[in-house]
């Protein structure tokens, strides 16, 4: 039993994060951190979980619903700066737990964190095919079939059934091939994306701010006699049932729109790759997460009171945004659609750019421990990038996007990554009482209050996803079990340390 919860010294951890010929480059500052999280905070989930908290749960009420998701962030992210300026190296909440509450627990998070990032970067993926069809139908007349750019979970309206989405198997494998070549070079393309990006949000929020009608807004939370609505997926969501109106809707939209928050524990991803990281860490984590609340409250208010929340469970339900800019506003906004498109298709990009970043470089860790075989740790000969791990999970992560749907691998992402932040709050208060001398750039305040506010927020909306979302989580932790207790156990470096 004490092998299983067997920690790893702080002093073995802080020992890999010293520059090395073999190891990561150290390449990114407090700047490209910032740009790092809000490149992977501002995408699907604000262009695509809004209309689904929206239409499916909370309706115009999703800006409360951001509100309670950003709170479970923020505490969250406080307990993420402390260790992230105390253990600065690759591997995020995995690395956290190994120091604080043992192997088996870190191997838990760690193959949980594939269900954040691997599935986050599926379901931005499909977001991006959605917008991709938008923009080609409204720019060339023409759009990719149905049956190559949807699941075989979906039918259209006409009855046709979806095969597979190709357009999101292209857009990851783009995305591969320039992690690939280097983190420096995705930093510098994610970094002019970001640009674009923040500025078409804060265009869309400034034209569509004159057009918001009130009478979209009342009532603020859907009503449990509301009815029933056919998704455009072919999917019926009754409002009468209970997570779907009233304020156990906000809830629950909270747990479908803290999709949109996972970017800021991203950034901890590339400790190992930062310039001064007990500095620029706790910088890159919190300001993002700042700027893109801000950015999100304002945005959802506004795609709200534009368009009818219903609207976003049928024709509205892909690419929501430009759907409701040609469908309620004039004409002569045509423009701002268009342009709008064409960002979104960008920032998906940066999503899913560092999306990928994060699940190899988690595994890079957990393969150093022994923990997953060392072609998970194996580096380029030339830009010294986990490129086989890279290359690994485009198979994986492609085989989610081109055949499951955004609403399945949206919940799932939320769900992992609501569960890793809880063990990361606990983490926080366990390393205080047993390594209270460890010096620490950031402190998180108020312990033990924030971190066990924190992991209250985070459980209850983990509650809030359902019955359903949980027994996909027991699934994927059961295969995790074995892989551990069959391959894990037999390979790992900390517990040959005890023998």
């Amino acid at each position: 039993m004490s092998k299983l919860f067997a920690k790893k010294q702080l002093s073995v951890l802080l020992s890999e994060a010293s520059d090395s010929e073999k190891g990561l480059k150290r390449t990114l500052g407090a700047g490209s951190l910032i740009a790092l999280g809000i490149g992977a905070i501002i995408g699907a989930g604000l262009f695509v979980r809004t209309a689904a908290a929206a239409g499916q749960h909370a309706g115009p009420a999703v800006t409360i619903s951001f509100i309670i998701a950003a709170i479970g962030c923020a505490l969250a992210g406080l307990c993420y700066a402390e260790f992230a300026s105390m253990i600065p190296i690759a591997g995020s909440a995995y690395t956290y737990s190994y120091a604080t509450l043992g192997e088996f627990i870190a191997w838990i998070i760690g193959w949980d964190l594939v269900l954040e990032y691997a599935l986050g970067a599926a379901t931005v993926a499909i977001g991006w095919s959605q917008y991709l069809n938008k923009l080609l139908v409204k720019s060339v007349g023409i759009s990719i079939p149905y049956e190559w750019s949807h699941s075989p979970f979906e039918v259209s309206d006409a009855g046709v059934h979806g095969i597979m989405n190709l357009p999101s198997v292209f857009i990851l494998l783009l995305m591969t091939m320039l992690l690939v070549r280097g983190i420096s070079g995705s930093a510098i393309v994610n970094n002019i994306i970001v640009i674009t990006k923040v500025a078409i949000v804060m265009l869309f929020i400034f034209c569509g701010w004159q057009f918001i009608n009130p009478a979209n807004h009342t009532p603020f939370t859907i009503a449990a006699d509301a009815g029933t609505v056919t998704m455009h997926n072919g999917q019926v969501v009754d409002y009468s049932n209970f997570w779907n109106h009233g304020w156990a809707g906000v809830l629950r939209g909270a747990g479908v729109v803290f999709f949109a928050f996972i970017g800021f524990d991203a950034v901890s991803t590339a400790a190992q790759e930062t310039k001064n990281p007990k500095r620029n860490m706790p910088i890159g984590i919190l300001v993002s997460l700042v700027i893109c609340t801000a950015l999100y409250i304002l945005f959802s208010y506004v795609l709200t009171g534009i368009a009818p929340y219903k609207d976003f469970t049928r024709a509205g339900g892909e690419a929501s945004v430009a759907y409701a800019i040609d469908t309620y506003m004039p004409a002569s906004y045509g423009w701002l659609s268009t342009f709008i498109t064409v960002a979104i298709l960008a920032g998906f990009s940066s999503v899913i750019l560092v999306m990928l970043l994060g699940q190899t470089r988690v595994f890079y860790s957990m393969s150093n421990d022994g923990l997953v075989p060392p072609v998970f740790a194996k580096l380029h000969p030339k830009y010294r990038t986990p490129y086989r791990s890279q290359w690994m999970f485009f198979v994986f992560t492609t085989l989610f996007a081109a055949f499951v749907p955004d609403s399945v691998v949206g919940d799932m992402t939320s769900i992992g990554t609501l569960f890793a932040f809880v063990l990361v709050c606990i983490g926080v208060i366990v390393m205080r009482k047993t390594n209270p001398e460890v010096p620490r750039a950031f402190k998180t305040p108020w312990v033990p209050i924030v971190p066990i506010l924190g992991a209250l927020f985070c459980l209850t909306m983990i509650v809030s996803l359902g019955l359903e979302n949980w027994t996909r989580l027991f699934v994927w932790l059961g295969i995790g079990f074995i892989i551990y207790f069959n391959y894990s156990v037999k390979h790992s470096k900390a517990r040959k340390l005890m023998e």
